[in-house]
């Protein structure tokens, strides 16, 4: 548990900031390029403060282990980081390296973030250390005893033809199919049972998994981290990337796995909204209930969000124990009312750093919003009609 998890996403949000900065700088600065004595031009670099880091990461280099050290940041983040590093600091000790790459590192996050961010790591090391699992089995990815056969038939293909073998799209771009094991399903309801009675005996308080959800528990908080990053990289991404490529579906690299709970006593609906994530998974994991169904109304961009449903797209969903369905994270979305018994559902956010960098420089999105969508086309219907106007203008 260290602040960033995923090393890849990171060295790419970070070289874009550094970017930013340097474009930032140049519009006061003429650009300068050194040159030594041999007249080659030296590597590039972007200068963050006082540290610099260079533009493309130098591959031939071999970096350093820093799995031994104690630090705030993920050691693979100063293992990518460091081929990034200027010629004259590779070749340095590791311990120069390390608090250079450090000083980078702490500028880019602001200090509320880390002090965030170094709360709910001591808050997870503390559950961690302490929490006795019930079922230590589904700790690490099991395939064969978490998953459907079919569904692994289909991942073992890896074709879309094998994926569309198992799958129905009941509206487009929302996929419903058959997924885990009806064991797995129990045990991880029985889990998460055991963790809210511990966190309730020894005083602790639950992070609950978004602000909508008043119940239900974070899987990465109570160590389940490294089985949620092979679920999505070897079960979600085969999937996502052949139908979700236009939203970062094929560039995965972050997720937030949690269990939420509907009931009368529980949460018991959910208002339209869209997810924090690029690719969503919902899986039904039982109990005895009624009511509950997911309503759908259309992708939207964060400029759209509000708008009205278009005909085609809403669609209703009942949750059958152990089903799934996948869709765009922009997909907007609630639950109706459990009208009885109980439910508890997993629910697997699946993000794309590279995805959302370049979005911030898109302002429409016609090839996946459907509102953009169907302002285009009015643009286009508009602009139609004006020449043929003109045409006729001509002929007269």
């Amino acid at each position: 548990m260290y602040i960033y998890a995923s090393s890849s996403s990171f060295i790419h949000s970070l070289l874009c900031h550094c970017e930013k900065s340097v474009m930032s700088q140049s519009q006061h600065s003429a650009p300068q390029q050194s040159r030594p004595s041999d007249g080659h031009v030296t590597a590039r670099v972007m200068n963050l403060n006082s540290d610099k880091l260079c533009v493309s990461p130098n591959r031939d280099h071999n970096s350093e282990n820093y799995e031994d050290l104690q630090l705030e940041f993920n050691p693979h983040v100063f293992g990518s980081l460091e081929q990034y590093l200027p010629p004259h600091i590779l070749n340095l000790s590791r311990e120069v390296k390390v608090r250079y790459m450090r000083n980078i590192l702490l500028r880019y996050f602001p200090e509320n973030d880390r002090n965030r961010i170094q709360k709910l790591r001591e808050y997870r090391l503390k559950i961690i250390l302490n929490y006795p699992p019930l079922h230590r089995e589904i700790y690490t990815m099991d395939a064969e005893n978490f998953f459907r056969p079919s569904f692994l038939r289909a991942i073992k293909e890896n074709t879309e033809a094998s994926f569309r073998s198992i799958m129905a799209e009941p509206s487009a771009g929302i996929y419903t199919f058959e997924m885990l094991q009806p064991q797995f399903c129990k045990k991880l309801m029985s889990e998460v049972d055991n963790f809210e009675r511990w966190v309730r005996g020894t005083k602790l308080r639950i992070m609950r998994p978004n602000a909508m959800s008043k119940h239900g528990v974070v899987l990465e908080d109570f160590g389940l981290e490294t089985m949620l990053d092979k679920f999505m990289s070897d079960f979600i991404h085969p999937i996502s990337r052949v139908f979700y490529s236009e939203f970062g579906g094929s560039s995965l690299d972050s997720h937030h796995g949690f269990v939420v709970e509907y009931g009368i006593s529980k949460d018991v609906e959910l208002g339209l909204h869209v997810d924090d994530a690029e690719v969503s998974l919902n899986i039904c994991l039982g109990k005895e209930f009624s009511g509950g169904e997911v309503f759908f109304q259309g992708v939207r961009c964060e400029e759209h969000v509000l708008s009205n449903a278009q005909p085609g797209e809403i669609f209703n969903y009942s949750h059958v124990p152990g089903h799934a369905v996948l869709h765009p994270g922009r997909q907007r979305h609630g639950a109706r009312s459990t009208t009885s018994g109980n439910r508890m559902n997993l629910i697997i956010w699946c993000r794309s750093s590279a995805f959302r960098e370049l979005k911030k420089y898109q302002r429409d999105f016609p090839s996946w919003c459907g509102e953009c969508k169907r302002k285009k086309k009015e643009r286009e219907r508009l602009s139609l009609m004006v020449t043929q106007q003109e045409l006729l203008k001509r002929e007269i």
